[in-house]
């Protein structure tokens, strides 16, 4: 039965990464359909990004009260509800408005789900399911692109994931029995007070773990966001090969998760944090070289990914080790709050830095990221140790 539920656990995981990437997969087609400016997609994703902020920072109060598998399953109904009126929207407006409930769901699950492993499982299965996020991440491109070529209509990849969405929502609905409620992570009673957010970042050490996160997600996304910009506007690089190189990016991450998985459990999730944290450095300083040759920029970009792998998964599984299985739950929700906080705001910082002042920026910017998060995670070590 803990193997089945393990398993579904898993394709959510996979269902988490599906909805990521199609809006930039699709985006081209869609804005000549609805006449949009080219920016206006990073409108919608603020939009998805304050609704997974939103439900992260509720993630404690709806666990509490739903328990796990009920806020997972009813978050995956939302999403794909939320796709489906992305796929019959008529106008930038309906998208917006959609925008909305897709934030929402994927924040609650994502806080949930991150929860519920790190207090049931060993650190393997949490960099394992993080893994099977960026194989959900990595399909649906594929999914619009077939959508796009067979049709022309962005509108079927939406429909498509949508429709997976809901299958995995009936799966989650019958696996309810499954989901063992527990002390920890768990309906625990409406008297059991809530942490909230004024609560958790009383509690030492969690201002830097959330500090930590903060730069490792703005440092990850401001890496494949702008990679391919600074490999072919100042290395030279041909554009072709700058945006594989880009997309090798996010698989080094994956593929880095799953050859963690096997290793996680014996080196333990700060280890984890100060290699990873210690590849992204060497990574980061072969793109900084000025050498005539892009190739080690190249790989530098590749090994920088393969850095990224253990750092998310292995903050996450340590949060009830540092800060107490009773408190975890309300502390991952902040922490994916903080992460999203992250990813919504660096990559933009960086492109007004590099507008005006150089892409030259770009290892340097990943470089002060980088060290925001080495400094604030070996902080809370130290802490810890006392």
């Amino acid at each position: 039965m803990f193997s089945l539920l393990l398993a579904i656990i898993y394709l959510s995981f996979i269902s988490l990464g599906l909805p990521d990437s199609l809006l930039g997969s699709a985006w081209p087609v869609m804005r000549a359909e609805l006449a949009a400016p080219l920016s206006f997609a990073g409108v919608i994703s603020m939009i998805i990004a304050s609704g997974t902020i939103v439900s992260s920072l509720l993630s404690e109060r709806l666990t509490r009260r739903l328990g796990t598998g009920l806020v997972t399953a009813g978050s995956v109904a939302l999403t794909a509800a939320a796709l489906f009126g992305f796929s019959v929207s008529p106008s930038l407006a309906a998208l917006c408005l959609w925008a909305v409930p897709y934030g929402l769901g994927a924040g609650a699950i994502d806080a949930a789900l991150n929860n519920y492993v790190a207090l049931h499982y060993s650190s393997r299965h949490m960099s394992w399911l993080h893994c099977f996020w960026g194989v959900g991440a990595s399909i649906s491109p594929y999914i619009m692109a077939a959508a796009l070529s067979r049709t022309g209509q962005w509108q079927l990849g939406y429909r498509a994931v949508s429709l997976i969405q809901i299958v995995l929502t009936v799966l989650l609905f019958l696996s309810l029995p499954l989901w063992r409620k527990t002390a920890a992570g768990e309906p625990a009673g409406d008297n059991a007070p809530l942490l909230g957010l004024r609560g958790a970042v009383r509690i030492p050490g969690v201002p830097n773990i959330l500090l930590a996160f903060f730069a490792y997600c703005g440092a990850e996304t401001t890496a494949g966001l702008w990679a391919s910009s600074y490999l072919a506007g100042v290395r030279g690089v041909a554009p072709g090969t700058a945006a594989g190189f880009a997309s090798l990016f996010y698989l080094g991450i994956t593929f880095g998760r799953f050859l963690n998985g096997f290793v996680a459990d014996r080196l333990g999730d700060r280890r984890m944090i100060r290699i990873g944290a210690l590849v992204m450095g060497a990574g980061t300083l072969l793109i900084l070289l000025p050498l005539p040759s892009p190739l080690p920029a190249l790989a530098g970009l590749l090994i920088f990914g393969l850095g990224c792998a253990p750092v998310y998964p292995s903050i996450i599984h340590a949060t009830p080790l540092n800060f107490g299985a009773e408190n975890s739950q309300a502390i991952i929700g902040v922490q994916m709050a903080s992460a999203y906080v992250g990813t919504t705001f660096m990559p933009p910082l960086f492109g007004l830095l590099a507008n005006a002042i150089s892409l030259r920026l770009f290892p340097l910017f990943l470089a002060a990221l980088l060290l925001l998060l080495a400094v604030m995670t070996e902080k809370l070590n130290r802490l810890k140790a006392q």
